[in-house]
């Protein structure tokens, strides 16, 4: 206000109007304005304005807003554009406005649910072993068209420390039955490893399961198979075998064959030239055979899993439940057919485990397991006293 009351006064005392403006950098236009407020306002004039315009462009009318309002709470499950169609059948001589209109409205009355964001897979810490079968590691190799016009997605295991292709099996999907077989055959022929590291995709994990955990997991769990996980968009984390994955594919798919049993062949024998013949660096130039020896732990298939220190011991349902005094817990369908301990930790409070993992928590009110922090660290109570 003050530049501008000098404005104005060196003005009244007879100077230019060109030159004042040039002098205080402001346009012809803007010395005007000022001028033209301060004859006609006085001194009030030269106090700075609002910037808000007179009137919102586009605003919609506050009867209609109630309409849609009242609309949704008279159809809670519907949303913006079914509330936006309505509007419009209901009220057709009304303006009817967009449905980013519509949905904002119902989003400043608090009638807008945030869905919950789906949790982001995290790897977790990673081992580098030196022993043969201290770790095993499980992957993919992307899938190719054969010659009959059908895709191949071969499954690959190998040994982490001696490089040793445990297996290659050339499968028409990936579903997790398939995937079931094959590591049931190596368990059968090389024992079970300490430890399985693979991706965060199917059949491997699920996003939308408990922890991430997939049917697969649970049952390498039950075997007593700890999980490692790369994070997610670095495949460099398990280098060894995408290393492996692109010897197969220049030796093995290019060209491909003309269907599976073909394709399984081709697998069978760069199997074998790749653990007994070819040396590798790595190994001082010895072939994986010379390195890899078969585990001291047999595969017998699933222990039985008892919890003598959990009140008792419940079955997960086929639909991802369990059955305690009459009221179904929501847990997880990846444990369907598993046995869990529950304990009672506080008033009204229980804890769940599996093996040697707490899961998470329930009351009797929600009736919903909530998952902890971190489950797969050790535990506090063990199953089995020391």
């Amino acid at each position: 206000m003050d530049e501008r009351l000098r404005f104005v006064a060196r003005l009244l005392d007879g100077e230019k109007m060109a030159p004042l403006c040039a002098e205080f950098g402001i346009s012809h236009k803007t010395g005007y304005r000022i001028y033209h407020r301060y004859k006609g306002c006085g001194i009030e004039g030269l106090t700075d304005r609002s910037r808000r315009p007179q009137r919102a462009a586009n605003q919609l009318p506050e009867a209609i807003e109630k309409v849609i309002v009242r609309l949704k709470r008279e159809y809670p499950t519907w949303g913006a554009p079914k509330i936006r169609e309505r509007l419009q059948r209901r009220y057709a001589s009304l303006p009817c406005p967009a449905i980013s209109t519509v949905h904002a409205v119902l989003d400043r009355h608090g009638l807008v649910v945030r869905r919950k964001h789906r949790p982001r897979a995290q790897g977790t810490p990673l081992s580098w072993p030196e022993e043969p079968n201290a770790l095993w590691c499980a992957d993919y190799k992307g899938e190719f068209m054969l010659a009959d016009r059908r895709y191949c997605y071969p499954l690959t295991i190998t040994d982490f420390a001696s490089r040793y292709l445990l297996s290659c099996e050339a499968l028409e999907h990936t579903r997790e039955a398939y995937a079931f077989a094959v590591f049931e055959r190596a368990f059968t022929d090389f024992g079970l490893p300490h430890v399985i590291r693979t991706d965060n995709g199917v059949p491997f994990a699920s996003a939308h399961a408990l922890y991430g955990l997939s049917r697969l997991a649970v049952w390498w769990l039950r075997l007593g198979i700890q999980i490692e996980r790369i994070k997610p968009g670095h495949p460099e984390q398990n280098g060894r075998h995408e290393r492996m994955h692109l010897t197969l594919k220049t030796e093995a798919t290019k060209p491909a064959a003309a269907n599976v049993l073909q394709q399984q062949a081709r697998f069978e024998t760069f199997r074998d030239h790749y653990n007994q013949e070819r040396p590798h660096q790595a190994l001082a130039m010895k072939v994986p055979a010379e390195v890899y020896t078969a585990s001291p732990r047999p595969y017998r298939g699933l222990p039985e899993v008892a919890y003598p220190l959990h009140d008792w011991t419940a079955t997960v349902t086929r639909c991802g439940r369990i059955c305690w005094k009459r009221r179904k817990i929501s847990f997880s369908t990846v444990f369907a057919g598993q046995n869990v301990g529950v304990r009672q930790v506080s008033d009204r409070i229980w804890l769940v485990s599996f093996m040697d993992y707490d899961l998470g928590y329930f009351d009797d009110e929600t009736c919903r397991v909530e998952p902890i922090e971190n489950p797969f660290s050790p535990k506090v109570l063990p199953m089995s006293p020391e």
